[in-house]
């Protein structure tokens, strides 16, 4: 059985191929653009695929190369908050990306299952009669990253309705977990701490909005949906991926200070407000456990523990 993710070098990415080395009669192929320092240790169990998905002749090359029975589409521009800086370049990776990759699957592997990954921002502006969020929910999206999210989402479901590839969509709610780059709240959190703890920074931890509830999952839980979903959702279906479990930042921010001996003031930073919020975002993951059997397993609070270990040995080095 040969899989094939793209963007297997990211945060996502990466513990994906961690999780996917470890099944049975499985060989792992990867698409890499920059970077490849999260998955060093993986690479003589891996092979790699260096290039551009916005390179449609390269993609092509690829796909008719390996010619995978599952392909996981992760490659992507993930920066919500960065999407009103650069809402352009948000579009143009999400979209141009997946098309061409889609176009390469279509022309040399039509009988690949295929997952899409979309976003619970494409929900955007929910209101509070919609929580828990259902795939139901309207589409009310709040920032370019959203949009950018729903263009694939509904890529995906066209390229069903006309191409029958057997593709499956799942909208991925908020995760976390060792080795996520510091533009997510956790991670955030704790690389300040982990400087103050160090010295190479005064005792004052700056945070946006503490009071949005969202629904966290280790990343670990993720990509074991993903591959549940890919494997066992139906085509054309899409899933809501998250613990059904709604939190407020300020839990994480709490969990992560009760960590760390030293005394911490928390100052508000209007740099890291967004220009619109939503006040709760809680998943509604009853599909996704009905059609595979998915729960999370890891209990955030040693995430969290995880994440901030992992700061304090990059901040040390």
């Amino acid at each position: 059985m040969r899989v094939l993710v793209t963007g297997i070098a990211g945060f996502v990415g990466a513990w994906l191929a961690e999780y996917l080395l470890t099944l049975p009669d499985v060989t792992v192929d990867g698409t890499v653009h920059r970077h490849d320092r999260r998955i060093r240790h993986l690479q003589d169990r891996l092979t790699l695929h260096r290039g551009d998905l916005r390179n449609a002749v390269w993609v092509d090359e690829v796909i008719r190369t390996v010619q995978p029975n599952y392909l996981i589409h992760l490659a992507a521009w993930s920066d919500v908050g960065g999407s009103w800086q650069q809402p352009w370049v948000s579009y143009e990776l999400n979209i141009q990306c997946q098309l061409n990759l889609l176009e390469a699957v279509r022309r040399s592997a039509p009988a690949c299952r295929t997952l899409v990954v979309a976003s619970n921002e494409v929900y955007g502006l929910v209101r509070p009669e919609d929580v828990p969020i259902d795939e139901e929910t309207p589409f009310r999206p709040n920032s370019p990253y959203g949009v950018s999210k729903i263009a694939q989402d509904m890529m995906a479901l066209q390229y069903w309705h006309n191409y029958q590839l057997p593709l499956v969509r799942v909208r991925s709610f908020n995760h976390i977990g060792p080795g996520q780059s510091e533009d997510f709240v956790a991670s955030a959190f704790a690389r300040q701490i982990a400087e103050i703890e160090t010295g190479h920074h005064e005792p004052v931890l700056r945070v946006g909005n503490l009071d949005a509830v969202r629904d966290f999952t280790d990343v670990r839980d993720v990509v074991r949906a993903y591959w549940l979903a890919v494997c066992g959702g139906e085509a054309g279906q899409v899933y809501n991926v998250g613990s059904g479990e709604g939190r407020p930042v300020r839990w994480i921010l709490d969990q992560l200070l009760a960590c760390t001996q030293i005394p911490i003031e928390i100052q508000q930073d209007p740099n890291r407000l967004r220009p619109s919020d939503v006040p709760i975002s809680v998943c509604d993951n009853r599909r996704l456990v009905d059609a595979t059997g998915w729960l999370p397993e890891i209990d955030l609070r040693q995430t969290l523990r995880e994440i901030l270990d992992g700061w304090r040995r990059e901040i040390v080095k």
